[in-house]
């Protein structure tokens, strides 16, 4: 649906709404680079190697139609195809479908999973460094500015324009979950 709608969008158009992700894209960067001085060899350690990663268990993914959107418009051709692929093909059935061989297809995951940290991992690196988990909690507060909506948000934003082009999914929790409604309506009393 994300594609189809870019397909046929004028690319003025489209290179706006990937301008509006900037910011985003640049908190993104700073997790990615956070997880992996800290997390990568520890998780890789941990899980990988192992086999019995609960990340990317087929039950515990949660995708927000933004991080859809984000994905869409940032992911190559070939990178959108692959995607498509692995919902017809999952290369581990019961993960995560968009699991390979070779770790996520996201060009840009799903922020529910670059944001998880199992308590073991978590525990483990935070003992050891007390300024990372001081870092961590910065990101937790950011990644609000784009998701949260007791102001509008990017995530608010993306789901908007997709509803205005006549578009409706499950994803758009923004507009259609009844907790992130009651906060968007608690902000909207709160302007009057």
């Amino acid at each position: 649906m994300v594609r189809r709608q870019l397909d046929s969008t004028a690319e003025p158009e489209k290179r706006k709404l990937t301008a509006g992700l900037a910011g985003y894209l640049n908190f993104r960067s700073q997790v990615t680079s956070f997880l992996e001085t800290h997390f990568s060899r520890v998780c890789t350690e941990a899980c990988y190697k192992s086999k019995r990663s609960a990340c990317c268990s087929k039950d515990g993914i949660i995708a927000f139609f933004g991080d859809v959107a984000v994905n869409a418009l940032t992911a190559s051709l070939q990178s959108l195809n692959t995607l498509e692929q692995a919902i017809q093909n999952p290369f581990y059935p019961n993960k995560c479908i968009f699991l390979s061989e070779s770790g996520c297809l996201w060009q840009i995951k799903p922020i529910v999973c670059e944001m998880f940290l199992c308590d073991e991992v978590e525990q483990k690196v935070f003992n050891e460094n007390p300024e990372a988990n001081n870092q961590w909690e910065a990101f937790q507060t950011l990644k609000k500015r784009y998701t949260w909506p007791d102001r509008i948000v990017l995530f608010e934003t993306l789901e908007s324009y997709f509803i205005q082009k006549g578009y409706k999914s499950p994803l758009m929790y923004i507009h259609y979950s009844p907790g992130l409604l009651r906060i968007k309506t608690n902000r909207d009393k709160h302007k009057k």
